[in-house]
């Protein structure tokens, strides 16, 4: 069953989505060769503490595994769920995909992006914006009275025409008091695939698109998915609140004012 938020549910995703979204967009900054994953993971708890929230990341449990990290930092071809490290330095001509997820006051707050470490070949750069881009054509698509697969369908559509992979071993979901709450929202899909989209669902959408195959797999580690190919990735997710007045992207600015950090937001590890 589709969870529908009410008024107040409605608010608590407004302020968890907020924060989630200023804490990205600082971390964003944060990024440049020379800083390990780990810098930017520490700093991203930082922020995250300083809004008063929580890390929805940190100890996420599957099974006997608990998430060790405070945000998921892939790098190149990790695809998602990348666990930050100080051996892991950011170089000239890598992409970094920074996932934020938070809790403050009982709710879920979820969005990533992706970006550059400096200068990048042209071909990933339109990788970059080509899911930038579908993530926007499928949010257009979370229209009271669609189907779910409507946004499915339109993020393949626009994707493949591109030449890119559409990840198909991942997907987005619905978020509010639980970071997977239903539906289920695959980047891939027949239009009349799904349910039908009504007032009030919290939804992640959210975009995984490979340079090559779709095909992924995972690591060792039982977290980290990497293409199968070895090609980069990208990733790109907001939350949107479905309305009778079109899709409201809840991640995005304006944010919260930036709390101060409790030291230094970064202090480069060599």
């Amino acid at each position: 069953m589709i969870p529908i938020k009410d008024r107040e549910g409605i608010a608590r995703m407004r302020e968890s989505s907020a924060i989630a979204a200023a804490v990205l967009h600082r971390l964003r900054a944060l990024v440049r060769p020379g800083v390990s994953t780990y810098d930017l993971d520490q700093a991203g708890r930082d922020l995250i503490a300083g809004y008063g929230a929580r890390s929805a990341d940190y100890g996420y449990e599957i099974g006997s595994r608990r998430f060790p990290a405070y945000t998921c930092l892939s790098v190149n071809e990790e695809v998602v769920h990348g666990i930050a490290s100080l051996k892991r330095i950011l170089r000239d001509g890598d992409i970094i995909s920074i996932d934020v997820t938070v809790e403050h006051g009982g709710y879920i707050g979820d969005n990533a992006l992706t970006v550059p470490v400096g200068a990048i070949p042209p071909r990933v750069a339109e990788l970059l914006q080509t899911t930038a881009e579908a993530l926007q054509v499928g949010i257009g698509q979370a229209q009271v009275g669609n189907r779910i697969g409507e946004i499915s369908h339109a993020i393949q559509t626009f994707v493949e025409a591109r030449g890119f992979g559409v990840v198909r071993d991942l997907v987005g979901h619905g978020v509010g008091r639980s970071m997977h709450e239903e539906p289920q929202i695959p980047n891939f899909g027949r239009r009349s695939d799904g349910d039908r989209i009504r007032p009030g669902m919290t939804l992640a959408i959210e975009p995984m698109v490979n340079l090559g195959t779709w095909r992924v797999r995972t690591l060792a580690d039982g977290w980290t998915v990497v293409t199968a190919d070895g090609q980069p990735s990208a990733h790109f997710e907001h939350t949107i609140l479905t309305t009778d007045r079109g899709p409201e992207i809840l991640t995005a600015p304006p944010a919260p004012a930036s709390p101060a950090l409790s030291h230094s937001a970064l202090s480069t590890h060599n």
